[in-house]
């Protein structure tokens, strides 16, 4: 079944049309075949308070590209779709809600908070599945999944408990990183570190005796509240005698020990460090190592506690500027250094980020990592690009446990329970009804929730059916390839590989591909503050979600940042724009003819050049998506469609067309068809929309073509010795056009077409081209020709000769060029002149004298053509 394509492509109407279409048919759907080998991609699950931008839609174009493709090579593909609760951005919403009707979440409690938030996701939580329906994406919607659906759950749940066995999980005090605002702990991973403007304040820390003091500098007046310890390290001369000693702590009062660690750096500052075991990692470190007192002066939103004296309540740099002040009264405040240092915030919100000491619960990761690493060192799984390996290798390497507890309600609550009486800490996939220890049935469950992560960590595995050994897990596991950007490989990426090494013995994806960010068209970040984002359903409904994805996949390679532009959008509009053409142009050469989607038996020197080159296309297009070349093969796509296809191709096929002969204009339609809907299948994981649109109205068989069987290179279809011949056709035809475009010569201008050549019977097969293309009136090809008064051209395989007096008025033509050389001569001298004046060189801007120095070398070439010109037509 064809359909007729309107005069004009217009995808709003196509593209909601045929989206709907694919799902009616379960195109999506990834049936379990054991005939068939599986391929499965599972998506990166965007927020569900996230709204499609261009980073999602790049991540989805580049899944969606591989998972066509692979489909239509016969795979059993499943690309698995899903959202993340995403705890700390929706709860944020939802509190923000309440706050607006007067509410906290703690005059409604836990359980009416959860209702509201469940409610919240049903309203909002699938705006951006439906956006992402919007880019084409050929999900298996019916096997959609959430990172809080009781299936995920259930996975969390026995995740928890089987590290807790194992002694993977633990509870305990330990410095974890705070966001005051988010008011909970967030992992090593969530901090982000950026070089900001600081100060060394160094203060005077007076020994107990009198005799004298210790200087040392920090970054955090406000810290020295809880101070325990000074350090010194063991082996520095200047300090080693006074190791021991007592230190009075100003403002506090608080009596502190000089000590004696290697983690202080003798050659960094004074060499003497204050220590705060409660505010600091290094600090706690070194606290436990020397039995330190720990106090935390600190409140959740940052201010000072009650172990802050005076300072109790006061927001944190408040606080710093009074200690500074006070420390400067009394004497304490030597001198303010002004620094740069780097500076931790949270990577949700862009708080400042406090270490603080807490309870929490957290994982030990030297364990879960060290087989992690082998399965990326030993091929398991690749990264690409390559260099992203080091990158995860480092982090890996040097990874500190992982903090999992969040003071959050919205997200997979901590499955312990605490007894009430006895003190015993429960942990168990079902609540329990009476404390094992005691038997006392007064138990309280843990409030925290766990870190996003966590469940987001499982996804391979926990989207399949684990723990259940269900037939997708068997089938499906390991996935094949994922996609994400490189601004979450230790987030997410590093997490999934080792919960699947842990949980299911193998790694979870075989390719991990790297791409880039999206950014504006001058390189930079696309962000809120500089007003510089763009929205990709915006892109859609004015130019389509085809012209949008050829955009992100042009040019893109992997691991590499790429430009947006509109010029690029309105380029790939322009392209589909192209090709739409061209299939409008072959049906109605179709209409009254029934014409297969077969070669013809036989084939012209035009149809062996263009069956070989698509031939080799498709061997290069395969290739290159076999390397993740996506950027690469689109390009190809294009050059070819474009340039060989439209511009060579159907130009030539006009002359068969349009000769009467129906033999030979069938054979044209027969290479047409199939030469556009091969060439359709290729395009379409990139361009899914028009190409089925295109597809359906030519000549097929199959219901569509995302189902239809990708194209595979055949050698029956190598023509290398038409193909070249046919090159050395066109090379003569194009010296031909560029020639005459040069002398301003029109196409109605017809004229004798000589060709000198040692390969006559090649160009003889070219006469008709030459004629249609070359704008000939007629074509004479010899061993050599010498003629008066001709314009020659030569090309590696000819010489070619047309009567001057044929192409223009001499006597006009001489007038014309000898006007032009007059005035390209004035402009010339004047660029010199001005190129030889020092007071000009001396004071113009450097572009400004670039601009006249590149303008005086085009002129100079230009007269040197005019003059090359005019000495031919003498």
């Amino acid at each position: 079944m064809s359909r007729q394509l309107n005069k004009t492509y217009e995808p709003q109407e196509v593209e909601d049309r045929t989206y709907r279409f694919w799902l009616e048919k379960k195109y999506f759907h990834a049936v379990r075949d054991p005939k068939k080998k599986p391929y499965t991609i599972v998506i990166p699950p965007p927020n569900i308070t996230g709204k499609l931008h261009m980073g999602h839609a790049l991540d989805e174009t580049l899944q969606d590209i591989l998972i066509r493709w692979r489909r239509m090579q016969g795979y059993c593909a499943l690309w698995l779709p899903g959202t993340d609760h995403a705890s700390i951005a929706t709860e944020a919403k939802i509190v923000e809600a309440m706050r607006k009707e007067g509410l906290t979440k703690e005059q409604i409690g836990r359980e009416a908070f959860l209702e509201r938030a469940w409610a919240w996701k049903e309203q909002y939580g699938g705006r951006i599945v439906e956006q992402l329906k919007k880019l084409g994406s050929s999900c298996d919607w019916d096997r959609e999944r959430f990172t809080l659906d009781e299936g995920c759950s259930k996975a969390v749940r026995e995740v928890f408990v089987r590290l807790y066995e194992k002694g993977l999980i633990y509870r305990g005090e330990r410095i974890i990183n705070w966001c005051p605002h988010c008011k909970t702990s967030i992992s090593d991973a969530e901090v982000e570190f950026e070089e900001r403007d600081g100060f060394f304040w160094h203060l005077r820390y007076p020994f107990k005796d009198g005799s004298g003091y210790l200087e040392l500098a920090t970054t955090r007046p406000e810290t020295m509240l809880g101070d325990t310890a000074v350090a010194v390290h063991p082996e520095d001369e200047r300090y080693k005698h006074l190791v021991g000693k007592t230190l009075i702590l100003p403002l506090v009062g608080r009596e502190i020990p000089v000590i004696a660690d290697e983690y202080v750096e003798r050659d960094f500052g004074t060499g003497v460090v204050k220590i705060t075991p409660a505010h600091d990692p290094n600090d706690f470190e070194v606290g436990l190592r020397h039995n330190l007192e720990v106090i935390n002066v600190m409140n959740e939103d940052g201010s000072i506690n009650e172990n802050g004296g005076k300072y109790a309540g006061l927001p944190g740099l408040e606080a710093r500027k009074r200690i500074v002040d006070d420390l400067k009264e009394q004497g304490y405040l030597v001198r303010v250094e002004p620094i740069k240092h780097n500076v931790g915030s949270c990577y949700r919100c862009g708080t400042i980020v406090e270490p603080r000491v807490s309870k929490q619960w957290f994982v030990k990761m030297k364990p879960l990592a060290e087989p992690a690493i082998e399965a990326v060192r030993s091929g398991k799984t690749r990264f690409i690009p390559d260099r992203y390996a080091k990158i995860y290798y480092h982090w890996m390497e040097n990874i500190r446990d992982w903090c999992i507890s969040r003071q959050l309600w919205w997200g997979h609550r901590i499955p312990a329970w605490y007894c009430q009486d006895c003190g015993e800490t429960i942990v168990a996939r079902e609540a329990p009804h009476a404390c094992p220890k005691c038997g006392s049935t007064h138990l309280e469950q843990d409030p925290d929730t766990l870190d996003t992560w966590f469940s987001s960590a499982l996804w391979p595995f926990s989207t399949l059916g684990w723990p259940d050994k269900t037939p997708d897990l068997e089938y499906f596991y390991p996935t094949d390839t994922l996609v994400t950007g490189y601004d979450i490989i230790f987030f997410w990426v590093a997490r999934m590989i080792f919960s699947g090494m842990e949980h299911m013995g193998e790694t979870p994806f075989r390719t991990v591909l790297i791409h880039g960010l999206v950014r504006d068209e001058k390189g930079r970040k696309m962000s809120k503050s500089l007003g510089n984002g763009i929205d990709p359903l915006e892109i859609i409904d004015k130019y389509g979600a085809d012209a949008l994805r050829f955009t992100l996949a042009t040019g893109n390679s992997p691991g590499n940042d790429m430009r947006f532009s509109q010029d690029k959008v309105e380029a790939s509009r322009n392209f589909a724009n192209k090709i739409w053409n061209a299939a409008r142009f072959i049906l109605m050469n179709l209409e009254g003819h029934d014409v297969p989607c077969t070669l013809p038996e036989e084939l012209s020197l035009e149809d062996k050049w263009i069956v070989d080159s698509f031939n080799r296309l498709t061997k290069e297009v395969t290739d290159n998506l076999e390397h993740f070349e996506l950027g690469i093969a689109v390009q190809k796509l294009y050059d070819f469609l474009w340039d060989e296809f439209c511009d060579w191709y159907i130009e030539i096929s006009k002359i068969r067309l349009n000769s009467g002969d129906e033999k030979a204009a069938q054979n044209a339609r027969q290479v047409l068809v199939w030469c556009m809907s091969s060439t359709m299948q290729l395009l379409h994981p990139f361009m899914p929309f028009i190409t089925e649109e295109i597809w359906q109205a030519l000549p097929h068989s199959g219901e569509s073509i995302m189902i239809s069987k990708w194209p595979e290179y055949d050698e029956n279809h190598c023509f290398p010795k038409a193909a070249e011949e046919m090159r050395k056709i066109m090379e003569a035809v194009r010296a031909v056009r560029n020639r005459r475009a040069e002398m301003n010569v029109p196409p109605s201008r017809r004229a004798r077409l000589y060709i000198a050549t040692a390969m006559p019977e090649t160009f003889r097969a070219g006469i008709p081209i030459f004629e249609r293309l070359a704008w000939a009136s007629s074509v004479e090809i010899g061993p050599s020709f010498t003629l008066d008064g001709a314009v020659t051209i030569v090309t590696p395989d000819a010489k070619l000769f047309i009567p001057t007096d044929e192409l223009v008025d001499k006597k006009a033509e001489l007038a014309r060029l000898t006007k032009e050389l007059e005035s390209a001569k004035k402009q010339f001298a004047t660029a010199e002149a001005k190129l030889k004046n020092e007071k000009f060189l001396a004071k113009a801007p450097a572009n400004v004298v670039e601009g006249v120095r590149q303008n005086a070398a085009k002129l100079k070439e230009h007269i040197a053509l005019i003059e090359s010109s005019i000495k031919e037509m003498q």
